[in-house]
């Protein structure tokens, strides 16, 4: 039997993760037909069938699955093997993949990656904007970058920020039409503005005291996918809001918006970037922190983070 090359697992391994020849063959830099015909080709090197294929989407077979399951380990090492490399040479090179919220990425774009490219020319630097939480090693990512309180447990974290606060808000006239809600619960009783993520889910607005942790999917029959539209709309008497303080901040300063429940609304840790404890840390993801930590980005990133509301 004809052994495959390192490209074509390392293709195969893309092909998994992403589940579409076109994604994998854009990300490998080959067009898809050449992409389908080397996965073929490597099925035939094997003897055996690896993927299912349908016009739509592109699946692992139980032998996929298993052949996926033996190499992964040993393409993750060789990767370690070669950052080490890059390590003895002194220069970050490669691909450094982040994935994060679109947010989080203007953020990065307008206070690290700038000078990032500059320093490291040889780094190729691939942001991923997704709105969903995904699994950062299983799709081939190096980081990625979420609210503090979704980064998984076994990740290592670094702050990009300062801490977080969401707070119920609603206009004075609204307030004064359907009075102030004293306890969570109490929003049973009110029109609330919800808030559709990402993943088509309604969010549960998450409230705590003294230990007390309380989540109420809260009713109302006005729901938003955009913070800053939530904001307008509680501004505007539509009803309660339960958004993120910076970003209600110049509306609560005036007056056009009233806190309320903030006994309830302690605050959280903010936007973190985090990678596998687990595994070597590449070169170009160790100079990105690095550069990401120093005082003068955390700073500039903390006053973006005060104006524009992330």
């Amino acid at each position: 039997m004809t052994k495959p090359t390192l490209a074509d697992l390392d293709a195969f391994a893309v092909v998994a993760a992403e589940r579409s020849f076109r994604r994998a063959a854009d990300l490998i830099g080959v067009s898809r037909s050449a992409l389908s015909h080397r996965m073929r080709h490597l099925e035939e090197q094997l003897g055996v069938r690896l993927l299912h294929r349908t016009t739509r989407s592109v699946t692992l077979t139980d032998a996929g699955s298993r052949f996926l399951a033996r190499i992964t380990p040993t393409l993750r090492e060789l990767d370690a093997t070669l950052d080490t490399l890059a390590d003895d040479r002194g220069e970050p090179s490669g691909q450094l993949r982040i994935n994060a919220g679109k947010e989080a990425i203007r953020l990065l774009i307008a206070h690290v990656v700038p000078a990032y490219l500059r320093q490291y020319p040889a780094v190729e630097l691939d942001l991923v904007s997704e709105g969903r939480l995904v699994d950062i090693v299983e799709q081939g990512f190096d980081a990625g970058v979420r609210l503090g309180e979704a980064v998984p447990q076994d990740m290592i974290a670094v702050k990009l920020g300062d801490d977080l606060r969401f707070l119920a808000v609603a206009s004075p006239d609204y307030l004064h039409r359907f009075g102030t809600p004293k306890v969570p619960d109490d929003l049973h009783k009110h029109h609330c503005i919800r808030q559709r993520l990402p993943s088509g889910k309604r969010y549960r607005w998450e409230f705590e005291r003294r230990g007390q942790e309380i989540a109420i999917d809260v009713p109302g029959t006005l729901t938003l996918d955009d913070i800053g539209l939530m904001v307008d709309a509680a501004a505007d008497g539509l009803g309660i809001a339960f958004v993120p303080e910076v970003a209600a901040r110049d509306r609560l300063a005036t007056g056009q918006l009233v806190a309320v429940l903030e006994a309830w609304s302690p605050p959280y840790p903010g936007l973190m970037l985090y990678y596998p404890g687990h595994r070597h840390v590449p070169a170009a993801l160790r100079a990105f922190i690095d550069l990401m930590k120093a005082p003068d980005t955390q700073a500039s990133m903390r006053r973006a983070q005060i104006n524009d509301g992330v």
